[in-house]
């Protein structure tokens, strides 16, 4: 995850670290009762989907390259609404996650994933603050 770019010059690693932040943040604020293990994990996993969402046409969706590159010129116009699902797959792959962790990480883009809309307190904390850090970092961070 330090390896890519998410938005401007911040890496999806650091960006994971952000949403991380402000979901513990969020919940403290609203002094809402959550699993802070859960939401923290879920959170730093949201953006797993372990390719550049950018340029990488090796290794997001064709990693033997055998669609032509028009159609993935299409699918990296659609990142926004695929890539929470790559992200859940990739970190149930590599980690033990609970299922609370992996709707948190499928429905973190919601409203644009509209069938997969946060179904806890910990997940619409993350939606939230993933778009709160997004905003920032998109904005006010750029150099």
């Amino acid at each position: 995850m330090k390896n890519y770019i998410q938005h401007g010059n911040i890496t999806t690693y650091d960006h994971c670290v952000r949403v991380a932040r402000m979901s513990y943040m969020l919940g403290e604020a609203l002094r809402l009762k959550v699993s802070h293990k859960e939401l923290i994990r879920a959170a730093f996993l949201h953006d797993y989907f372990l390719y550049d969402w950018h340029s990488d046409y090796s290794t997001s969706c064709d990693p033997d390259r055998s669609l032509p590159l028009r159609l993935f010129q299409r699918y990296q116009s659609l990142h926004g609404f695929t890539h929470p699902r790559t992200a859940m797959e990739n970190a149930r792959r590599d980690f033990d996650l609970t299922d609370k962790e992996a709707q948190i990480i499928r429905s973190h883009m919601w409203p644009l994933t509209i069938m997969h809309p946060p179904k806890s307190k910990e997940a619409f904390l993350v939606c939230c603050a993933d778009k709160i850090v997004s905003l920032h970092e998109t904005i006010a961070m750029r150099k």
